[in-house]
């Protein structure tokens, strides 16, 4: 483990390259007002999930989830030894959030229900009374100061006694996933108009079930992150589908998956290899999921049907690691989602490779056959998967759009967009960034012709980053987590993503660094 005192060197060495990066133009910095404005009806908003700002892990009747009880079964997973316990004291304090979001003049806030505050034991016998109610105040008190909330059903927060049962990777998910659902939409459908069934599901199986970079770090690269997958969907499917025939005809909301997207670019590219190896990619991380939602034909992409299958039969196994879906439920996915929700942060560099020295056999990278690096040259603001590549934004909403005819008919939703670094309050490359990536944006819509509608930066205010626990900030809003009041306090980026949402566009100008940089880092 690296010394405290290394860290914060390191930390002071990556703001110094970064901010020189700006000053010399390493992050494509724009001047003056953008060229180009965001329609009158885009919706802008603000993001967050249950688990990282509510805390209150055992009040108010909730249940475990499973990162409640993996924390505080190994307190070193994270890598500050902190835990969601408190986080922002939300929970408390939700009425300091909306205050925040009518500062910011946004009037849309994506936020996610715990499943293990509403149902202790993740299942429709046992609802709790008190997360019932604080549900309903917290929509209602959004409303009431014109912020219109969109709802996520399942952000990570897996209920724990669930997650002994094998959680995603269980096929009766799908039932339980449902009947939580049905609850939620029963209880709220009536003034919540906009909802997602769960976030990021390739980060979730991944990262969780396949590695052990998220709870449940089940390890299980190569089936049990297929299993995750094929169930997620299922789950997704199912509630889609539910919602439409029963609740759809007089609630009259939209239901949606958010999915999540690194831009993967050819390392060379004018080598072909590297160009497959980029789509390749794509088609294994990303197309995975949408291919059966948003495709003509539905079903995973051929590519990967055809890789995991090859890949299972070179290993010795009986049948593929990948399930299969049944002609029901391939119908069933199909057009399940009245828009895209699209997650984005970072680009990466791919190259083709049989094999790394950290992927294990089986597993999701090695099916994958890509290499992933990043460019040294980009600024790597906070935390160490983040670098920043605007025009990779651009490229994945393009790559979507050509993707899926189904785009034509539905618009896509940027549902979080977002950049880390070390929590200081003059986030000046934070700054650059969303003026940056919304650049990208609008240059996907007008020069595109990309059916974008709406984005949401991530996030509303610091909270606890899984791993990083507290020691990456995203925030717009500073947190002091070591005050029991939690004081927030706005971020320079505050003021300009406020300004953006307020006027419809860009102005490069409207907070600049100050140009003697050597001032600013002694500060």
């Amino acid at each position: 483990m690296r010394s405290s005192s290394g860290v914060a060197l390191n930390r002071a060495l990556l703001v110094t390259l970064s901010l020189l990066q700006y000053a010399s133009g390493g992050l494509g910095v724009n001047s003056g007002v953008s060229n180009y404005s965001f329609p009158d009806d885009f919706i802008f908003g603000v993001a967050s999930a249950a688990f990282q700002i509510e805390g209150a892990w055992n009040e108010g009747g909730k249940g475990e989830s499973m990162w409640d009880t993996y924390i505080h079964k190994h307190p070193n997973y994270t890598v500050d030894r902190s835990n969601g316990d408190v986080a922002a004291d939300s929970y408390h304090r939700f009425m300091d959030d909306i205050e925040m979001i009518k500062s910011i003049g946004v009037n849309y806030y994506r936020l996610s229900i715990s499943w293990p505050r509403l149902l202790p034991n993740g299942m429709d016998n046992n609802i709790s009374q008190e997360g019932m109610e604080y549900y309903r105040t917290l929509f209602e008190e959004l409303l009431k100061a014109n912020i219109t909330p969109v709802v996520t059903l399942f952000h990570w927060d897996m209920p724990t006694p669930l997650m002994d049962l094998g959680g995603w990777a269980n096929p009766k998910i799908v039932d339980y996933f449902e009947d939580y659902a049905r609850v939620v939409f029963n209880l709220y459908g009536d003034i919540i108009k906009m909802w997602t069934t769960i976030n990021e599901p390739h980060q979730q199986c991944y990262n969780g079930y396949g590695r052990n970079y998220f709870v449940p770090a089940l390890m299980s690269g190569g089936v049990g992150d297929y299993l995750c997958t094929h169930y997620t969907l299922l789950s997704h499917a199912r509630v889609y589908r539910m919602y439409e025939k029963e609740f759809k005809p007089y609630q009259k909301g939209q239901v949606a998956i958010t999915l999540d997207a690194f831009w993967a670019e050819p390392k060379d590219p004018k080598r072909p290899e590297d160009v497959r190896a980029a789509e390749d990619y794509l088609q294994m991380h990303l197309a995975i999921y949408a291919h059966p939602i948003y495709s003509d034909v539905g079903d995973y992409p051929k590519f990967v049907r055809e890789r995991v299958n090859n890949m299972s039969i070179q290993q010795g196994f009986s049948r593929s690691r990948l399930p299969y879906f049944s002609a029901e439920e391939i119908k069933a996915l199909q057009g399940s989602s009245d828009f895209f929700a699209l997650n984005h942060y970072t680009t990466f560099l791919m190259t083709p490779s049989l094999m790394e020295p950290d992927w294990e056999e089986p597993s999701w990278d090695q099916d994958t056959g890509v290499r992933m690096s990043q460019n040294l040259s980009w600024p790597r603001p906070g935390a160490d998967w983040l670098t920043v590549n605007p025009p990779g934004f651009r490229k994945v909403i393009n790559w979507i759009s050509d993707n899926y005819r189904m785009l034509k008919k539905i618009p896509i939703i940027i549902t979080e967009n977002g950049m880390a670094d070390w929590g200081q309050t003059d986030d000046y490359e934070r700054v650059s960034y969303y003026n940056e990536y919304l650049n990208q944006v609008l240059l996907a819509m007008h020069e595109d012709g990309c059916n974008v509608k709406g984005y949401f930066s991530w996030t509303l205010m610091d909270d606890f980053e899984w791993i990083d626990g507290y020691s990456v900030k995203f925030g717009l809003f500073k947190v002091d987590f070591d005050d029991p009041e939690k004081k927030r306090t706005p971020k320079l980026s505050a003021h300009s993503f406020g300004n953006i949402a307020r006027t419809h566009r860009i102005d490069f100008d409207y907070i600049k660094p100050p140009l003697n940089l050597n001032k600013l880092l002694l500060e």
